[in-house]
């Protein structure tokens, strides 16, 4: 993939977080330096990549994370994520899964998601 400035600053804001990052974030956050359409493209070659994967929180919005061990043709995020349904922040999580193969399918992508209240905002852990 050609590194663009463009496609090098979305990766830098990618690789600065950890947690993940909705895709509605990401335009607004670029909005002053390239449109919609050039966010989109760029998250789709760096998922293609294997340095992003992306997935749906429980109102269907689309949400982007690092890879751990991606690679272009070996791109496997079989891990769940978490959305505290207080604050919304998504993170993943450090679990691997295995996904069972599905007799004459091709599963082409995963989207596991545990929602709850993360450790900042369950009330019952404070004293």
């Amino acid at each position: 993939m050609r590194r663009t400035k463009s496609v090098m600053k979305v990766q830098k804001y990618l690789d600065g977080r950890d947690n993940a990052v909705s895709v509605v974030e990401l335009v607004e956050h670029f909005s002053d330096e390239m449109n919609k359409v050039t966010v989109y493209r760029i998250l789709a070659r760096l998922e293609e990549e294997g340095l992003i994967h992306s997935f749906l929180d429980e109102g269907g919005l689309t949400w982007y994370a690092k890879c751990q061990n991606c690679v272009r043709d070996d791109h496997d995020d079989n891990h769940p994520h978490f959305q505290c349904n207080k604050c919304s922040t998504i993170i993943c999580l450090p679990i691997s899964i295995t996904i069972p193969k599905i007799e004459n399918h091709r599963v082409d992508k995963k989207n596991i998601l545990l929602v709850g209240e993360c450790e900042e905002c369950r009330e019952d852990l404070v004293n």
